[in-house]
């Protein structure tokens, strides 16, 4: 599943990069992510000084030395492994969040985004918008609550000793600066996603499943594997 993701994002960003000249993407975060990063990490053909890389979500007040922080995350799983990168831009929850979101803005809005890899929460959420998430706001980077189905995911994959552990807020790109990505790849492997899955693929879009939204984007890829599919009655 990640390397049909990851090779279905390179061809993208490839694309982009021969059309303009550069490519802008998104990058996503969680055990979800792990066979696509590393796929990204294998492809030769991208020059990757022409990339310049946006960071999806993180907690706030978690420092970058904690095993949880995205950040941390990301610096090890790719931008250590890419340094010829153009740019990439980390969100950084121990800073003042509202500053932050607006530092974020700025260069998110200068930067439209070619690429954007994501996944599906246990609880649906897309980044860190639990339901209900915001569809409306036009603001690109928000500070949102954390829910407890959110939380208890967090728990569950090993990145908390205790739910007390779990912080109960984050800084998250909002859901139209997702959707106005011009290409969405969307990897949610796991049984246990799959009745997110089965709601925001084949229920209503609505913002108490807010991948949900992701019916309506005009070019998105979702790859699942059996166990994620398996509430679907056509997979």
């Amino acid at each position: 599943m990640g390397q049909h993701a990851g090779k279905a994002g390179i061809e993208l960003i490839r694309h982009a990069v021969q059309a303009q000249g550069s490519a802008n993407v998104i990058l996503a975060t969680g055990t979800s992510q792990f066979e696509t990063l590393n796929q990204l990490l294998e492809e030769k053909t991208i020059d990757w000084s022409k990339v310049t890389v946006f960071h999806l979500d993180e907690y706030i007040g978690l420092p970058i030395t904690h095993p949880a922080s995205f950040r941390k995350y990301l610096v090890e799983r790719f931008f250590n492994q890419v340094p010829q990168l153009k740019s990439y831009h980390l969100i950084d929850g121990e800073k003042d969040p509202e500053k932050e979101c607006e530092r974020l803005s700025s260069q998110i809005q200068a930067h439209p985004i070619d690429v954007a890899f994501v996944g599906i929460g246990e609880n649906g959420h897309l980044a860190f918008n639990d339901p209900p998430a915001d569809f409306e706001t036009e603001k690109p980077y928000l500070v949102v609550n954390l829910d407890h189905a959110c939380r208890m995911q967090q728990l569950g994959e090993g990145w908390f000793p205790n739910l007390e552990a779990v912080p109960t807020q984050a800084i998250s790109m909002s859901i139209r600066q997702i959707m106005k990505s011009k290409a969405i790849i969307c990897s949610v492997p796991d049984l246990r996603k799959a009745q997110a899955v089965k709601a925001c693929m084949k229920g209503e879009v609505t913002n108490i499943h807010p991948a949900s939204i992701l019916q309506t984007h005009p070019n998105c890829q979702v790859f699942l594997d059996q166990p994620s599919a398996s509430l679907l009655s056509n997979h």
